[in-house]
């Protein structure tokens, strides 16, 4: 399928790094909510270390509050904030919640390496550098969720038992946000560095930014296939 279209910055960045992206958006714990192969025992740690992830990930997006130019970056950093803590968590808080972990469980849990990884990466890209370093760390997730979600919809095996957390990343309002995002960093991109961007001295410090965020995704994604 052909992917979203998430604006032209996150494509370019996309582009810059095919066998990161790939290795992360077809890794096989992606393919196992697929087809349904994935370990339950599996899915249920990734949901508590994607649980506390999403907390500093929460974190992060509220750092571009005070690292934004502009009030239409403010707004989408707020929002983005309201939609991790008071919706998408709230998948992991009816899942676990099914199999006996309760949310203070679930906020109390031992955060993994892969997970401390990754989140302090991102909040460190956010605390030394501006509002283009902290997005370009936060967009792998962004993106890769909402490119993940709609390919397994249209292939997923009919009896997969993960069917709700497809639903979650192909649904047309959590597509809208991330279309919205996209705006945001492409808007937020050319008002720093002009329309060219990628010909810019900037550019590869983005790039980089962007890629290393895509190897601790499949980092985390290692984690979550290797169960607790």
């Amino acid at each position: 399928m052909t992917a979203p279209d998430y604006g032209r910055v996150f494509l370019a960045l996309r582009d810059g790094c095919p066998d990161e992206w790939h290795a992360y958006t077809h890794h096989p714990f992606v393919e196992g909510l697929g087809d349904g192969t994935l370990p339950h025992a599996s899915f249920l740690h990734y949901l508590v270390q994607d649980y506390v992830f999403l907390i500093h990930f929460a974190r992060a997006w509220s750092l571009g509050v005070i690292k934004a130019e502009t009030l239409d970056e403010m707004k989408m950093c707020a929002r983005t904030v309201d939609a991790l803590i008071n919706r998408e968590m709230g998948l992991h808080v009816k899942t676990c919640a099914a199999a006996g972990i309760d949310e203070a469980a679930l906020f109390a849990a031992k955060e993994e390496i892969a997970n401390l990884a990754y989140t302090r990466y991102v909040i460190d890209a956010g605390l030394q550098g501006d509002f283009l370093d902290l997005i370009a760390a936060l967009a792998p997730c962004c993106f890769g969720y909402g490119e993940i979600g709609p390919r397994l919809a249209g292939a997923a095996a009919p009896e997969t038992p993960y069917a709700d957390w497809i639903a979650t990343y192909s649904d047309p309002d959590y597509q809208q946000v991330m279309v919205s995002i996209g705006q945001m960093f492409d808007a937020a991109v050319i008002h720093r560095l002009g329309p060219d961007f990628q010909t810019t001295p900037r550019w590869p410090q983005l790039q980089a930014r962007f890629t290393m965020a895509t190897r601790l995704e499949v980092g985390f994604w290692d984690m979550g296939l290797r169960g607790a």
